[in-house]
């Protein structure tokens, strides 16, 4: 329809042109002394839009040829814009491939060329860290540090990274800190800062932050207490020499964290390394009531005190609920042993060993043996004891 349109309007004005032009009376006198020109009016119409149309094509030519130098420019420009931009690409492409060399090197000239000077340097970091070259990965990170403030958070957050995946936890720390403190209190960074804080041993820090990342839901829950559980077990270590300081701690830790049983067993450990049997056996107790472990039953009877009686009442009223349980059994031996109940224990020695032969029931057994002046006995034991198939943990 639009080419119908085009014909109509070519056809009218050949018609407007032709009855325009038509021969008539009407000329054009031109006079520059001693010439003279006349010609028709048609013509002179004709030559006065000929001479409009040079002279523009003329001016023009004058203005695109002023503008020449700057066109060129331009066209340069977007050539090395095109140039880095793919250089920048290239980059990325091979990070994601793996080929962190050639990742450097495109990044390294599309920063030459100037496309995005921050986002090129943390390639180029991130790739040279990867080929454990440290001195360029500070390089570059330290040109990413330059390009200007919007993409500082980025820069302190990747060299964040890289620092504690270079095992450079204290300079990790502080520049994760100054991130945090800036107010980019993203789950990455505390997940950075976090296991900053796990090598570098600042094991109060690593709960806070542990439960924190928890409440944002940014660590399983599973991984969350694997990570409080080491934490708690460092401290208590730490503690260890310090009764008020370890009594203290204990008293802080929530009621649920106190019932795990590797928490529990090393905790009483602690207070037995003190002499604080009866804490010990406390923990023990409140342990077990929530979540049954046999270590901590068998370390039950250790650390002899004077309270041995009331352990074996509450042994024994376990033992009604676990009527087969070995090491429940052997405990119960032990603790037996230690009130001096020689026929007791060995009753029930010898039914722990019934249920499951270890070489410590054995070994108590024998000891048992020996103290009531039955060697031979003992040294049947001591024999038993001693099989290399026979099951040594608890």
């Amino acid at each position: 329809m639009r080419g119908l349109f085009w014909v109509l309007g070519a056809f009218a004005l050949a018609v407007a042109v032709s009855l325009a032009f038509r021969p008539g009376d009407g000329y054009v006198l031109l006079v520059l002394p001693p010439y003279r020109i006349d010609f028709s009016i048609g013509l002179a119409v004709i030559m006065l839009f000929a001479g409009f149309f040079i002279a523009y094509g003329l001016v023009r030519l004058a203005v695109h040829t002023a503008r020449l130098p700057a066109y060129v420019r331009r066209f340069r420009a977007r050539q090395k814009q095109e140039k880095a931009q793919g250089a920048l690409l290239g980059a990325l492409q091979a990070w994601f491939e793996g080929r962190f060399s050639r990742a450097e090197k495109l990044a390294a000239a599309a920063w030459d060329l100037g496309a995005s000077p921050a986002a090129t340097s943390l390639i180029a970091a991130r790739a040279a860290q990867r080929v454990r070259d440290r001195e360029r990965r500070d390089l570059w990170l330290s040109r990413a540090d330059q390009a200007g403030r919007e993409w500082r958070q980025a820069s302190l957050a990747t060299r964040g990274e890289l620092l504690v995946e270079g095992r450079d936890f204290d300079h990790a720390s502080a520049v994760l800190r100054d991130l945090h403190d800036s107010g980019a209190k993203h789950i990455a960074t505390l997940q950075m800062l976090l296991r900053s804080e796990q090598g570098l041993g600042h094991w109060e820090e690593v709960v806070r932050l542990a439960r924190l990342l928890e409440k944002r839901s940014g660590l399983p829950s599973e991984a969350t207490e694997s990570v409080i559980l080491a934490a708690q077990l460092a401290l208590l270590k730490k503690k260890t020499n310090d009764p008020a300081a370890l009594t203290a701690y204990w008293a802080d830790i929530p009621e649920r964290e106190r019932s795990r049983p590797q928490l529990a067993e090393a905790a009483a450990k602690a207070f037995m390394q003190l002499g604080d049997c009866r804490s010990a056996h406390r923990i023990i107790e409140d342990a077990i009531a929530l979540n049954w472990s046999a270590p901590l039953v068998y370390l039950y009877s250790e650390c002899q005190d004077d309270d041995a009686l009331a352990r074996l009442e509450k042994a024994e009223a376990w033992l009604k609920e676990r009527p087969r349980d070995g090491v429940l059994l052997l405990t119960l031996g032990r603790l037996c042993v230690q009130r001096e109940l020689w026929g007791k224990a060995q009753s029930y020695l010898e039914a722990s060993l019934a249920v499951r032969p270890t070489r410590a029931a054995h070994i108590v057994l024998a000891q048992l043996f020996d103290r009531i002046g039955r060697p031979h006995d003992a040294n049947r034991h001591y024999r038993a004891g001693a099989d290399p198939g026979l099951a040594a943990e608890i």
